[in-house]
């Protein structure tokens, strides 16, 4: 079957469970996201565990009832195929396929039976698909699906249901299809559920192209054996296109969110793209307050960071736990402070930052998300922070992209892309504002980049080439001398048009400006007091 069908096919089947949650009144309910992902993933375990099977075995491999010829297999052998399978693969017993279920719909309190096949599934594959929380304990992988039909009575034709859409579909053509695929997959399945990502950590889903770019620009040659960490990772994207570029057999997923709704995203995340080994990584946790991978009752470095943390949260409630002398170092530029009026507009992406670079290893790579308003910020943190990357030389490119490129939030953003291994002192400068075409994203208009867009960009930082109005290189001295600021505009050597400015354009402008009037005004009374001195000594000796 050709990738387009598959996929339409796919999406088919995701609107359909969809359908039937409405009809059984959980349509844009708090648990309808659980009971689509879920069903979803025990389709998809179903068909992988099979499908491993046939791996195993010469004989199963054509045959056209698979799940009647293994049930027909003795206790004792089936136990020797289970021990056969690779270390990372979901085992199943005989009861727990879907086609049993099928063959139980009958039965009565049947609403049961799939709670409990969902259940066991859990317990049996507890050890490698479960995800941690900062104390310890493990969220499951299937919750009792039928609990979230409040009328009992339903129960059962609701499982019964949601059988009959399963068991009319196979994901075997899938498992041979590429991350391209995936990741389309993955973007609709979750789209309906990604709209309250501004209240939580991170958990709206980074644009693909986003993703891709930061990539491309930070695997710039082969590597093995690597550690890969986001620190607010939400549903997994940055993470899932660093692991496809490095090679998902050569590296290792580390990631913590404080939303268990994004940590099961990212759970499925791993098991769509081969990166079930990572899953023992993901930990549902707060970050900043309590940072759970450590090593030595150190926090540990890695070797690759990603991030599109959340630019604004409501961290007052534990703002003084992180401003103590313990966290002093990784927050070196300082914990920003409680708001005076709206508590949900305090900048927390700061603190991100800061963690990241703290948690970078000594020859490791990064690329973080920030408001485009941080380049040409001069609030006493911003300019810490932007000091420390340019003074140490770790600074490798900023990206400045067009506004409404994320479906959740106007805001502008850039890509800073950070190098400890830096052998030379040249900073690429980018202004991608003016790429990107529109389109619209329901009553929103997003952005997109278009692939000539993002072969620019990456290309661009690279080669490090300088383009009119596009590009520039600036050296570590330049930007000490325009007062740390890393827009790309300030630098090009062109009129300032005002008029063809968007609003984020003219007040990062507007800022560079005042900048440099109060550097101006600094160096203008300094030779002010230097000329009284020179008067004063003069009239002491007339």
């Amino acid at each position: 079957m050709k990738p387009k069908i598959f996929e339409n096919k796919t999406k088919e089947l995701i609107d359909n469970l969809k359908g039937i949650c409405a009809n059984y009144g959980l349509g844009n309910d708090g648990n309808e996201f659980k009971i689509i992902t879920q069903s979803f993933l025990y389709k998809f375990i179903n068909d992988k565990f099979l499908y491993e099977i046939k791996k195993l075995d010469k004989n199963l491999k054509n045959d056209q009832n698979l799940e009647k010829k293994i049930s027909e297999i003795t206790s004792k052998e089936y136990e020797l195929l289970l021990l056969r399978l690779p270390p990372n693969s979901v085992k199943l017993y005989k009861e727990h396929f879907l086609g049993t279920l099928y063959n139980e719909q009958n039965s009565n309190n049947f609403a049961k039976i799939f709670d409990d096949t969902f259940r066991s599934i859990s317990i049996l594959n507890n050890d490698i698909f479960s995800v941690k929380t900062n104390t310890g304990s493990k969220v499951i992988l299937f919750d009792e699906l039928s609990t979230f039909i409040s009328d009992t009575s339903q129960r059962d034709d609701f499982c019964r249901a949601l059988v009959n859409q399963l068991v009319n579909f196979n994901f075997e053509t899938f498992f041979e299809l590429t991350f391209d695929f995936y990741s389309v997959i993955f973007e609709y399945l979750i789209q309906d559920y990604n709209k309250d990502g501004g209240d939580k950590y991170a958990e709206y889903y980074t644009p693909y192209s986003i993703s891709k770019i930061m990539a491309e620009i930070l695997v710039a040659e082969k590597t093995s054996n690597v550690s890969c960490y986001d620190p607010a990772a939400g549903s997994g994207t940055l993470l899932m296109n660093l692991a496809q570029k490095i090679g998902t057999e050569k590296c290792s997923i580390y990631s913590q969110d404080i939303s268990q709704k994004s940590s099961s995203m990212l759970r499925l995340n791993l098991i769509l793209n081969n990166l079930v080994h990572s899953i023992q990584n993901i930990v549902k946790g707060n970050t900043l307050l309590d940072p759970y991978h450590k090593e030595n009752n150190k926090i540990r470095k890695f070797d690759y960071i990603v991030s599109n943390p959340p630019f604004k949260v409501d961290f007052s409630s534990y703002r003084n736990e992180l401003d103590t002398k313990e966290n002093a170092e990784r927050f070196f530029a300082g914990v920003p402070n409680i708001t005076k009026k709206d508590k949900s507009q305090m900048s927390i992406y700061p603190l991100f930052l800061q963690h990241l670079l703290f948690s970078l290893s000594k020859k490791g790579l990064a690329a973080v998300v920030v408001p485009t308003g941080f380049i040409s910020d001069t609030k006493k943190i911003f300019q810490k922070i932007k000091k420390k990357i340019v003074d140490e030389k770790i600074l490798k490119a900023v990206v400045s992209m067009p506004g409404n490129i994320f479906a959740n939030t106007p805001t502008n953003i850039t890509i800073l892309f950070l190098d400890k291994n830096l052998t030379d002192d040249k900073i690429v400068l980018i202004d991608a504002s003016k790429k990107g075409f529109s389109e619209n994203s329901g009553k929103k208009k997003r952005t997109y980049l278009s692939k000539d867009d993002e072969k620019l960009i990456i290309d661009t930082v690279k080669k490090q080439q300088t383009i009119n109005k596009f590009s520039i290189i600036v050296s570590t001295k330049q930007i000490q001398e325009e007062e740390y600021s890393l827009s790309a505009i300030q630098y090009f050597d062109q009129k300032i048009n005002f008029i063809e400015m968007t609003h984020e354009e003219f007040k990062i402008q507007v800022n560079n400006e005042k900048s440099k009037l109060s550097k101006n005004f600094e160096e203008s009374e300094i030779v002010k007091k230097s000329i009284n001195e020179i008067l004063n000594k003069f009239d002491e000796q007339l």
